[in-house]
């Protein structure tokens, strides 16, 4: 299925490692121009040398999206280096433990600027471009905004709220043919994920525990998976008429009965 993305400039936040990772590759194959925007680390690092072996239409920018005023900064890079940014992939973020009791105000607040206000401050600037192509927005959240998950406030937060601004924007932006659309994984093996695994007693055990819950497949989700419906939703052809939708790829964890596990 040809998704009409060729030549296209797609921007990934986060997207050198994990399902980031998954979905520029996605959007590559789909021949597609990605830029990578986030942090350099060095799965990002070995993401991008791997890139550049295979003269790969993908480039890097290096921001901490906490900095609002970096955010700004990277979209005129990348337009004046790129031209007009037709998607926009909103991904970075991270699970950081912020609870209720165990957290702080402050601890909660600096969650959010993790997770959720480089969301609206990358869209805000690049609306210009996405304006003149018409493009596409899709904003990477998490089942956790629809289950809660217990000691994670700031990241429950910053989900649910990217869900609310994926309907917003998109009845804002109607008008103006910009689609904005939501995907929502839920267990997905990413170096994340396994780091996080790594920390416990009996990491296979665990795993194990979670899987057994997944009902299709009693399996992780692939990134991969992740990564086709993204690269379905940016499509002007094939998605042309899919906005203000949120996606959940999750085999099932989410709305199937729990006495099917």
């Amino acid at each position: 299925m040809d998704l009409g993305l060729k030549g296209k400039l797609i921007v990934v936040t986060g997207g050198g490692a994990g399902i980031g990772a998954g979905i520029s590759r996605a959007c590559l194959a789909e021949g597609a121009r990605v830029v990578v925007l986030g942090r350099l680390s060095e799965n990002v690092q070995a993401f991008m040398a791997e890139m550049q072996s295979a003269n790969a239409a993908c480039h890097l920018v290096e921001a901490h999206l906490e900095d609002t005023d970096r955010c700004r900064q990277a979209i005129a890079e990348i337009e004046a280096s790129h031209g007009d940014i037709y998607g926009l992939v909103n991904n970075a973020g991270v699970n950081d433990g912020v609870g209720l009791e165990k957290g702080s105000v402050a601890r909660f607040i600096e969650s959010l600027n993790k997770n959720l206000i480089h969301y609206y401050a990358l869209v805000h600037y690049a609306l210009p471009s996405l304006k003149r192509t018409q493009g596409s927005i899709v904003n990477i959240s998490s089942k956790v905004a629809l289950t809660g998950q217990g000691g994670t406030s700031g990241y429950a937060a910053s989900k649910g709220a990217q869900l609310a601004l994926t309907r917003e924007w998109a009845a804002e932006l109607l008008p103006l043919n910009i689609r904005v659309n939501a995907v929502l994984p839920a267990e997905v093996m990413t170096p994340l994920y396994r780091r996080w695994l790594d920390t416990l007693g009996d990491p296979d055990a665990e795993l194990k525990r979670i899987t057994d819950k997944i009902p299709l497949g009693h399996r992780m989700t692939l990134s991969s998976e992740i990564a086709a419906a993204t690269a379905f939703l940016l499509s002007p052809t094939q998605s042309a008429h899919t906005t203000a939708q949120h996606i959940i790829v999750d085999g099932g964890y989410v709305h199937l009965d729990r006495a099917l596990t």
